[in-house]
């Protein structure tokens, strides 16, 4: 179930895709019972560098599923199901449809579902800006070989996307259902995310992320972070991605993929 065919390899083993993780995690947090989890149980706010430590941790998790032996895949799985089952408790206040007092567990089905969602959302269409296109069955391969990891956390087998019009389906809707509601939680970690010291002392890194991350959302979830967006900031992040291509067309493959990857052989 969780063996990983090549176009895993293609897609997961480039760098440049991790730019399009704060996307997904400001969608993921764009729901409130996900927001309220990751701020009543992560080490995210805990100080300047928590969220370097954990995209370190988020990185190194990811490589293990995607490059590591079975074993290894089959560890990070168990490790990730261990940390969701402490992960459970109760708004605080209410935040869209949701009141105070609603119950959210990071081992509900549904809410691992969305989490799984975004991340192939923002990764096939990062990829597809910046690394190379990839044809229709290209992309429902990926959905599909991306599907066990979600079963094996536990998200519902037959309501994960297999192709790739099913998944942009899935997206659609719950972007444009009252299930989203970016409240004070989200906004918290948004700021953590794009503006904390450690990321505006990446210097230019720091802009690109902000300027990816807002181009890459949904403009409804875009307005609610209060990301501003016009036809100019449109020119600049698709100039933007033009550059990021083009760098990492001239970037050498062992410096612009991760160690363990390869590029399957045409």
């Amino acid at each position: 179930m969780l063996e990983v065919p090549g176009i895993a390899d293609r897609i997961n083993g480039e760098r440049v895709v991790l730019l399009g993780w704060p996307c997904a995690i400001l969608m993921q947090v764009a729901h409130p019972l996900i927001a309220a989890g990751v701020a009543d149980h992560s080490t995210f706010r805990d100080s300047a560098t928590a969220p370097v430590r954990r995209l370190h941790d988020t990185v190194k998790a990811m490589l293990g599923l995607t490059f590591g032996s079975p074993a290894e895949r089959a560890g990070v799985i168990a490790a990730i199901r261990a940390i969701h089952t402490r992960v459970n408790g109760t708004l605080r206040t209410a935040v869209g449809r949701y009141a105070a007092g609603t119950h959210y567990s990071a081992e509900d089905p549904a809410l691992l579902l969305w989490v799984h969602a975004t991340l192939v959302d923002t990764t096939v269409r990062l990829f597809e800006l910046t690394a190379g296109g990839l044809t229709d069955g290209e992309r429902d391969d990926y959905c599909r070989e991306s599907a066990g990891v979600a079963v094996a956390l536990g998200a519902d087998a037959e309501a994960v996307p297999r192709d790739w019009t099913t998944m942009k389906a899935y997206v659609q809707q719950v972007v444009g259902s009252d299930a989203l509601a970016v409240g004070p939680d989200a906004l918290a970690l948004a700021e953590a995310l794009l503006n904390s010291r450690v990321v505006r002392l990446s210097g230019p890194l720091a802009s690109v992320t902000r300027q990816l991350t807002a181009g890459l959302l949904p403009a409804e979830l875009r307005r609610q972070y209060g990301l501003p967006w016009d036809a100019r900031q449109e020119d600049r992040f698709n100039r933007l991605v033009g550059r990021v291509g083009t760098l990492r067309k001239w970037t050498p493959t062992p410096l612009a993929r991760w160690r363990g990857s390869a590029l399957p052989e045409h």
